[in-house]
C-alpha cells in the first residue's frame, strides 16, 4: 500500500469514526422514512402522469371514432347518390381513421399494463413504509429506553462523564479541606510555641536573647540598691529586729504573685484542652 493510499484511508477511517460518533440512530431512522415517503409520491406522480397521457390517448380515440362514423355515413350518402367517388374517398378515410384507432388502442393497452405494474408497486412501496413505520418506532423506543438505562447505570457506577467530573470536584473539595485543617492545625501548633511573635518581631532569636540577660540583669542591680539602701546584707543575720513601724506586710504581694502563677497555670490547661479538640 502507498502512501497517498494509507493516507486516504487514515482520512476516511477517522471521518467513519467522526460519523459514528455523531449519527443518532432515532434521526437515521427518521431520515430514511421520510425517504422511502419521498419514493413513494414520485411513484403516485408517475402513475398520475401516466393516467393522463393515457386519458389523451383514449379522448383521441374517441374522436377518430366519431370520425369513422362520419366517413361511413359519407359513404352511404354517396352511393345513394351515385357518386361512386365520394364514397370511395369517404372509405379510405374511414380505413385511415380506423388504423389509427387501432394503433391508438395498442398504447392505451400498453400504458394500461405500465400503470397497473405501478400501482402495484405503488401498494408494495405502501405496504412496506407502514411496516417500517412500525419497526422504526418500536426501535426508537428500544433505543431510547437504552439510552435512559446506559444514563442511570452510569450515574450508579459513576463512570458516566458528568459523575466522573462530579467524583472529580469531590476530591478536589476533599484535598482542599484537609490543606485547609493541617493549615489550622499548623497555625495552633506555631501559636502555642511562640513562633507568631518570632515571626512578627524583626528582633533576631540573639537580639532577643541578650535583651532578656539585659532585663534580668536591671532587675538584679535594682535589687542590690535596694538592699543597699536598706542596709540589707547578704548573708542572713541570725537575729532580725525591726520596731513595728519599720514592718512591711508582704502579704499582699505574695498573694499577687500566687494569682498570677494561677491564672498562668489555667490558660495553660484551657490552651491544651482547645488542641486536644481540634485533634
Amino acid at each position: 500500500m502507498g502512501v497517498l493510499s494509507r493516507m486516504s484511508y487514515v482520512v476516511r477511517s477517522k471521518i467513519n469514526a467522526v460519523l459514528n460518533r455523531a449519527e443518532d440512530p432515532t434521526e437515521t431512522l427518521d431520515y430514511s422514512y421520510e425517504q422511502m415517503r419521498d419514493e413513494l409520491q414520485d411513484v403516485k406522480q408517475g402513475i398520475a402522469d401516466l393516467t393522463t397521457q393515457k386519458k389523451r390517448l383514449e379522448i383521441q380515440k374517441r374522436r377518430l371514432e366519431e370520425n369513422v362514423e362520419k366517413h361511413n355515413q359519407q359513404a352511404r350518402q354517396a352511393v345513394k347518390q351515385d357518386r361512386e367517388d365520394l364514397a370511395r374517398q369517404a372509405l379510405e378515410k374511414k380505413k385511415q381513421k380506423m388504423n389509427q384507432i387501432e394503433d391508438l388502442e395498442g398504447q392505451i393497452a400498453q400504458l394500461q399494463n405500465t400503470q397497473d405494474n405501478l400501482v402495484e408497486k405503488k401498494n408494495e412501496l405502501q405496504n412496506r413504509i407502514e411496516e417500517f413505520r412500525t419497526k422504526k418506532e418500536s426501535m426508537k423506543a428500544r433505543y431510547e429506553a437504552a439510552e435512559a438505562n446506559s444514563r442511570v447505570s452510569e450515574a450508579m457506577t459513576g463512570v458516566g462523564d458528568e459523575m466522573q467530573d462530579v467524583g472529580m470536584a469531590i476530591e478536589r473539595a476533599e484535598e482542599k479541606t484537609e490543606d485547609m485543617e493541617a493549615r489550622a492545625e499548623a497555625m495552633d501548633e506555631l501559636q502555642d510555641t511562640g513562633a507568631f511573635e518570632d515571626a512578627l518581631s524583626d528582633k533576631s532569636s540573639l537580639d532577643r536573647e541578650l535583651e532578656e540577660m539585659r532585663s534580668s540583669g536591671e532587675v538584679d542591680s535594682e535589687l542590690e540598691t535596694l538592699k543597699a539602701d536598706m542596709g540589707v546584707e547578704d548573708e542572713p543575720e541570725e537575729e532580725e529586729t525591726s520596731s513595728s513601724d519599720d514592718d512591711i506586710d508582704l502579704s499582699d504581694l505574695e498573694a499577687e504573685v500566687a494569682a498570677e502563677e494561677t491564672e498562668t497555670e489555667t490558660e495553660s490547661e484551657t490552651e491544651q484542652a482547645t488542641e486536644e479538640n481540634n485533634s
